[in-house]
């Protein structure tokens, strides 16, 4: 067990002593950066409000907020939402928190599509340079089964996206902390949802969407380490991975009028569609369903990595 630790170990080095790597989190550090500013300098963000004015205040913002409604039919979908949100507060008699380093959190989640571009782009290449590098020999005269090393590769490859992951996290809180302030250890706030307005945890709303996206992001970093594993191409397993993660819902809208549009996996990796109240993208389908999709997916992708790397004659290499 020792063996297979520093094998991993070994790996998480590889990764993060490349230049890419830093420059991934380079950008994710800068884009975090630069969506705190843009927040920062928006008219309609409010850090705090007055204790005793946050009723006139709420009151003020929806009279606004109509106002510019009128004769601007597509500012409705934008602001009607916020009304609501602003009513619920007064007649529940709710201070609002305030706009704090949670809540940027929260909107952040967003850029988990970013960790999955990065993640994709570890995985295509971790098994796939190996071959184009020729240090797949090195690596093979070890008295260390082909399985334990494939299978330190794709841990690796899960502990980059949880790390970066993390990171986005913790930055956003810290950003947000600097431009916005806290709001406190575990704030409260009003969200619209499918099933109407709520009153929520935005800490339970954070795990709840990044937990969500974290199912995507292991599904993508798999079909590209199962790609990368299987055809030795890095180009290959990023391209393909990229494209279906860009145009996999696309996908899932073109043949959904046909019974068998409910397995493919795109439209099973968003398991958010089974909550608040929300329809499946696809009669039928459900999220005991979609588990089990994905679960023989995970299955087929792994055992098609590992079925191939074990028995490939690396004697050309």
């Amino acid at each position: 067990m020792g063996n297979f630790f520093n094998l991993i170990h070994n790996e998480l080095t590889k990764i993060y002593i490349q230049k890419a790597t830093w420059v991934m989190y380079t950008i994710l550090a800068v884009v975090i950066i630069g969506a705190g500013i843009i927040v920062n300098t928006a008219d309609d963000i409010k850090v705090s409000y007055g204790e005793d004015t946050w009723r006139a205040e709420l009151q003020e913002e929806n009279e606004q907020l109509t106002t510019e409604m009128e004769g601007e039919e597509f500012l409705e979908s934008i602001n009607s939402p916020l009304i609501e949100r602003n009513n619920y507060y007064l007649e529940n008699d709710i201070q609002p928190a305030g706009y704090g380093a949670w809540n940027f959190v929260m909107e952040n989640s967003m850029l988990l599509s970013l960790v999955s571009l990065f993640t994709i782009i570890v995985a295509a290449g971790i098994v796939a340079n190996e071959f184009r590098w020729g240090t797949i020999k090195l690596l093979l005269i070890r008295p260390i089964s082909r399985t334990r090393i494939l299978a330190s590769k794709y841990i690796s490859v899960l502990l980059f996206a949880l790390f970066t992951l993390l990171f986005v996290l913790i930055w956003s809180w810290i950003i947000g902390a600097i431009f916005f302030g806290i709001e406190g250890w575990n704030p409260y706030t009003v969200l619209n949802k499918s099933s109407g307005v709520e009153y929520v945890s935005i800490i339970s709303e954070i795990i709840s969407d990044y937990g969500y996206q974290l199912v995507n992001l292991i599904m993508m970093a798999t079909f590209a380490f199962m790609v990368s594993s299987v055809f030795r191409n890095s180009a290959l397993a990023v391209g393909t991975s990229i494209f279906l993660m860009m145009a996999g819902k696309s996908i899932v809208a073109f043949f959904s009028d046909r019974a068998w549009a409910k397995y493919i996996l795109f439209a099973n990796t968003d398991l958010s569609q089974y909550t608040n109240g929300n329809e499946p993208l696809i009669e039928g389908m459900s999220l005991s369903f979609s588990i089990t999709v994905l679960l023989v997916y995970f299955v087929l992708f792994l055992a098609a990595s590992w079925g191939v790397f074990k028995q490939r004659d690396i004697a050309g290499h």
